[in-house]
């Protein structure tokens, strides 16, 4: 039986879907064999020697130390696309508040206490006009789950969609709508975009990447939407392009000192996923994450390990974290074999410096056989899992 531990408060859908994939959710466990999160900060935290995954209800993985978790042999799983939904609606609604002055509008309007205001609305709505968003051209950097969404909700008001994205899987793929114009490089889609989005994950590669340079490259006026990551922008180059107009108006989900108060800044309080749909979906997702590794092995939506999926097909399952170094494979399959044991299904892949076996025995492994594979020193985790009875 795998005890579950959370440190937040959960959505109790997540929290049924762990029992009924038999986990038993014990919040007091001093060495939990998963840890179900949101925003716990685990930096500082020691890892008992039982806990095998860390399953975030989020996308974000910044609170949890990815790198030492992978040492220790600990998958660590997110939420990708399960607040999908919830993005893409703020996404439009970024869109409008990037084209009208809707946020300083109302604050205006609200701040009127003439003897006729309906009047003084009249005489003072010119100052909040904005562009239309149909028939612009919207350029999205990042068509993952969210970019897709916003690319295909985009086409359907009226714009003309650009999308880029060096890394898109196939299942993005699929559910672009045909319209929406591939750009084969960024500069394709700074020339083309009245709007821009922003929405890829981030990297060391990625942080700063709207930076002068890039906004350089970009049509005057363009209207820049970040509701991905704060780091992403410049915000010393976004206050500057602000200034002079060449950047007409900045909407960010992250507020921040560096732009508190500044002309054509619109900040929204980090509202993407915060939804009850969002945050049900998250939590679910996120229990059937840590379910189908603790009981199965399987790492979809890892973002420590290779994605591996693998139906159930032998008597007991060996589960091998290690370094992705030549001969590793062999070396497990002839210990497995040296015990006369069948491998009846199987599954190898790699992420980077970390690869990920999966092997389907016909008859369970020794425990000798086991302990030599665990001590092998590019091995970071083994696990046994028996088949269900």
């Amino acid at each position: 039986m795998y005890e579950i531990k959370t440190l937040n408060s959960i959505a109790q859908q997540g929290l049924d879907q762990l029992a009924e994939n038999g986990l038993v959710l014990n919040v007091n466990s001093e060495n939990p064999d998963g840890l179900l999160v949101r925003s716990a900060k685990l930096h500082d935290w020691e890892f008992g020697d039982r806990l095998a995954a860390i399953a975030r209800a989020g996308v974000g993985t910044d609170n949890v130390p990815v790198a030492r978790c992978t040492e220790s042999g600990i998958a660590v799983f997110n939420s990708a696309g399960a607040n999908a939904e919830a993005v893409k609606e703020l996404a439009i609604c970024a869109l409008l508040l990037a084209s009208r002055d809707i946020v300083g509008g109302i604050r205006w309007a609200e701040g009127l206490h003439s003897d006729n205001v309906a009047a003084e609305v009249e005489k003072g709505k010119s100052a909040f006009v904005g562009p239309e968003i149909n028939g612009k051209t919207l350029g999205i950097i990042g068509l993952g789950s969210i970019g897709a969404l916003v690319a295909n909700a985009a086409t359907h008001l009226g714009m003309n969609v650009w999308g880029y994205d060096p890394y898109m899987s196939v299942d993005s793929a699929w559910r672009l709508r045909a319209v929406v114009q591939h750009a084969r490089d960024l500069d394709t889609i700074y020339r083309q975009a009245d709007y821009l989005l922003v929405q890829v994950t981030s990297t060391p590669e990625t942080r700063g990447m709207i930076n002068a340079a890039a906004i350089a490259k970009m049509k005057p006026g363009v209207r820049i939407i970040n509701i991905a990551r704060g780091e992403l922008v410049d915000n010393d180059a976004i206050r500057a392009a602000l200034s002079v107009g060449k950047v007409a108006r900045y909407v960010t989900d992250f507020p921040c000192n560096a732009l508190q108060g500044v002309p054509g800044v619109v900040s929204i309080p980090h509202l993407g996923a915060s939804t009850p749909e969002s945050e049900e979906k998250c939590a679910v997702m996120a229990a059937q994450e840590l379910a189908d590794y603790l009981i199965n092995g399987n790492t979809k939506n890892s973002v420590n390990l290779p994605d591996v999926w693998l139906a159930r097909n032998g008597v007991q399952r060996l589960c091998v974290i290690h370094r992705n170094v030549p001969k590793m494979l062999n070396r497990i399959l002839d210990l497995v074999s040296g015990e006369n044991i069948n491998v009846e299904h199987m599954i190898n892949k790699a992420r980077g410096d970390v690869a990920y076996t999966v092997l389907d025995l016909s008859q369970r492994l020794s425990d000798e056989t086991r302990e030599h594979i665990a001590g092998m020193q590019e091995v970071m985790r083994v696990r046994l899992l028996d088949a269900a009875e």
